[in-house]
């Protein structure tokens, strides 16, 4: 049997695990299936690996998608970049295993922990095919993990982005000093906050949406519900919207594709 799941804390709903479930019924994966593993503290990760040595891969999800870099033998560029991993691919080729808190290894097991952020090829490819030549400018709505992957996105699409967060960081934007000139400047605006997401569905990131035009492209990372109030704002002053969805599918299959690849990294 190869295990594969999600790790996290807490984990009542997941994308995941209903995608991978359906996807191993409909093409017929047989002995292979896709649980949650609840962990509240990523030192908790050996002690998972020790006791479930079928475990093949693993997808990462917050509060541990930072504080899980410690523990790879080898992290993807985009992620190291990125400073986020949401997916690891675990094999037995090698006899070393990076130290879990002084152990040299996980005893009777020898692992191979591979990091990547497939949330980064999710996004980057779903956003692709909507940018025009004018969205080369972007404000990002939000400075948590979600922001991560957009960040390096961006940076490699040479896409000029300011971030606008609640509190001040750095040279961030206030969404309080948020200004209609700010939204014409920026034809993108990409929604990484949870604002607007079942069940508070009547939420919204506080920008102009008056300033916005049919040359803006909204792009919320949210998915349920398929148009968030962000998205309606935008779609009501003409502007083409995105949902999450496609994203969270597009780094689920990358996901698969990582853990069923033969290929070797240094």
């Amino acid at each position: 049997m190869k295990h594969y799941g999600l790790i996290g804390y807490p984990l009542t709903h997941s994308f995941s695990k209903a995608y991978f479930t359906e996807k191993f019924e409909r093409e017929h994966i047989e002995d292979t299936m896709y649980d949650f593993f609840p962990i509240e503290h990523i030192s908790e990760l050996p002690k998972l690996l020790r006791s479930n040595p079928d475990i093949c891969g693993l997808n990462v999800t917050i509060p541990h998608k930072v504080s899980v870099l410690k523990y790879l033998d080898w992290i993807e560029p985009d992620a190291k970049n990125a400073g986020a991993v949401n997916c690891i691919r675990i094999s037995a080729e090698s006899p070393v295993l990076a130290a879990f808190s002084g152990e040299v290894g996980i005893k009777g097991h020898d692992f191979r922990l591979e990091g990547f952020n497939t949330d980064i090829y999710g996004f980057e490819m779903s956003l692709r095919p909507l940018l025009k030549d004018y969205h080369d400018q972007a404000l990002i709505l939000g400075d948590g993990g979600a922001a991560k992957a957009v960040k390096c996105v961006l940076e490699n699409l040479g896409i000029n982005f300011r971030l606008v967060t609640r509190k001040p960081i750095g040279d961030n934007l206030l969404f309080k000093d948020l200004q209609p000139h700010h939204i014409k400047q920026h034809l993108l605006i990409i929604n990484t906050t949870p604002l607007g997401m079942h069940p508070n569905i009547d939420e919204y990131p506080p920008i102009p949406y008056e300033a916005i035009t049919d040359r803006h492209l909204l792009y919320d990372m949210i998915y349920n519900p398929e148009k968030t109030k962000f998205l309606e704002k935008g779609e009501a002053r003409g502007a083409t919207i995105k949902n999450g969805y496609e994203m969270l599918v597009l780094q689920a299959e990358k996901s698969w594709e990582i853990w069923t690849s033969k290929q070797k990294h240094p």
